[in-house]
């Protein structure tokens, strides 16, 4: 078997996400027949069913799934070495770190200045994304280094923890539930998060939250009118956070990220059965970059001086 070219892996990847042909289709800037011959040539090619079609939906096999992980973190691979060798090429090469710009714990600029005494530093680039894009940054080469909080994929990449706080969770300060000192996930059971996920009775999410759903679906611990009727997640802070005074939804935030943001209108709870929020420094574990290293040394420093 000839090996397989990106190409290939691009169109399977997009239709192994959409599991739709026509959508896949028209995310490729395709035609349908066209990417429907190229999967077929692939299981041919492979010999192995990938995907499992029918008149109403498309599956993917234990073969699909196996290749649909692989795929991912080849085209990753070839992304990350374009994207690097092109940073490389620079006349001046950046260190770039990717983060969440209020998930940084108020450690940043202490990092930051610790990495600046580093004889291998460089200077640094901002990658600033919304929640759980920075794994994906450091895979696919668009970052060198990230600050990410838990839970995240972790899959290529070398991880050092930094700092562990409480989550708590911010609701309504007119909600019945803000007199109580501390709150279990049961008794947010139902409320609306800011994914379009409700909170499950085991604190995982329950099910999507849109504007189209019946009564029945919407959370029993809040009056119909304020329901999140939120079809897309949200990743904006201010307006969650207009959504949580005005009794819409819910969020868990970090320890750090309430006391940045201390707002008359929000109760911020904890949860005693709610796990922690690890802040830590991740880069790719093929990583061999001095910069790299350096900046790894100074985020550890700020949390465990030596001496």
């Amino acid at each position: 078997m000839n090996d397989l070219e990106s190409r290939e892996l691009r169109y399977f990847v997009a239709v192994a996400e959409e599991l739709h042909f026509g959508r896949a289709a028209q995310r490729l800037g395709m035609a349908q027949p066209p990417l429907s011959r190229a999967i077929r040539e692939l299981e041919r090619r492979l010999g192995v069913r990938l995907l499992e079609r029918t008149t109403r939906q498309v599956r993917l096999t234990a073969a699909g799934e196996v290749l649909l992980r692989d795929a991912r973190t080849a085209l990753d691979a070839i992304s990350a070495a374009g994207r690097r060798a092109r940073n490389a090429g620079r006349p001046a090469p950046l260190l770039r770190l990717a983060l969440k710009a209020d998930n940084d714990a108020d450690l940043l600029p202490r990092i930051l200045s610790a990495y600046e005494r580093e004889s291998a530093a460089i200077d640094v680039e901002l990658v600033l994304g919304g929640r759980g894009e920075q794994a994906p940054a450091l895979r696919d080469g668009r970052a060198d280094v990230a600050l990410l909080v838990s839970p995240f994929d972790d899959r290529g990449l070398d991880v050092e923890p930094l700092l562990t706080e409480p989550r708590l969770a911010a609701l309504a300060a007119s909600d019945p539930l803000a007199v109580r000192p501390s709150l279990r996930l049961a008794d947010l059971a139902g409320r609306s998060l800011p994914d379009g996920t409700l909170v499950g009775e085991g604190g995982s999410p329950r099910s999507r939250v849109h504007t189209d759903e019946s009564a029945s679906a919407r959370p029993r611990t809040a009056p119909r009118e304020l329901t999140a009727g939120t079809r897309q997640p949200l990743s904006d802070i201010t307006q969650i956070f207009r959504l949580v005074e005005l009794g819409r939804m819910v969020c868990f935030l970090p320890a750090w990220v309430t006391r940045r943001y201390p707002l008359p209108g929000i109760a911020y709870r904890p949860v005693a059965d709610l796990e922690p929020a690890t802040l830590a420094v991740a880069w790719p574990r093929d990583a061999h970059s001095p910069a790299v290293a350096a900046f790894i040394r100074a985020a550890t420093s700020v949390i465990h001086p030596v001496g």
